[in-house]
């Protein structure tokens, strides 16, 4: 299994009764259907084992909502330098997938730029009215405008002039104190 799943280690060897793992444990006698059934069943139970992993619900969603994206872009390393060995794991940029199912990977393309995909992240890529600021408005050149905007204007600003409401509430906040104990101390 080389897409991400939540239940199994990607691209790892799993240890079933009908796995090498356990090689005297396999019946030949065994159909297809049969050990169809038996994956079935441990992939839908909460089992572990070498090679399983345990997710939540809502982790195992998001991993079936991005299985097509990971199909067909290797996990994103379409756009990064892909290994071409066929080894889904090194990141392969989806050739062996490409090369087994050409006509499911177009449509997984074309899927993705209905729904507005990030290719690199697997990520929908957000649209607003506001200035194009940011790749695909994730914020990061966002939050470097809007850091450099707080320094300027904090720029030869003292540490008492940014916190002026702090110190006017604690110097009230003193006077009451005090006023306080030296009405108690007048009335003994």
């Amino acid at each position: 299994m080389h897409t991400p799943s939540g239940r199994f280690q990607p691209s790892t060897r799993l240890c079933l009764s009908i796995s090498d793992f356990h090689p005297k444990s396999f019946n030949p006698a065994w159909e297809v259907s049969t050990i169809l059934i038996g994956l079935l069943s441990f992939m839908t139970s909460e089992e572990m084992t070498t090679g399983s992993v345990s997710a939540s619900p809502r982790e195992r969603k998001m991993f079936a909502e991005r299985s097509r994206w990971w199909n067909s872009t290797g996990g994103g390393s379409h756009a990064k330098n892909p290994a071409q060995k066929g080894n889904v794991k090194a990141g392969d940029g989806g050739a062996k997938f490409r090369s087994e199912w050409e006509s499911l990977d177009k449509e997984n393309w074309a899927w993705m730029k209905e729904k507005n995909i990030d290719t690199t992240t697997g990520e929908y890529i957000r649209t607003s009215c506001g200035p194009a600021l940011g790749a695909a408005g994730r914020g990061g050149q966002t939050q470097s405008v809007v850091d450099t905007v707080v320094q300027q204007r904090d720029a030869g600003t003292g540490w008492l002039s940014r916190n002026r409401l702090l110190v006017a509430g604690g110097v009230i906040f003193i006077y009451v104190l005090i006023a306080r104990l030296l009405g108690e101390a007048e009335d003994v």
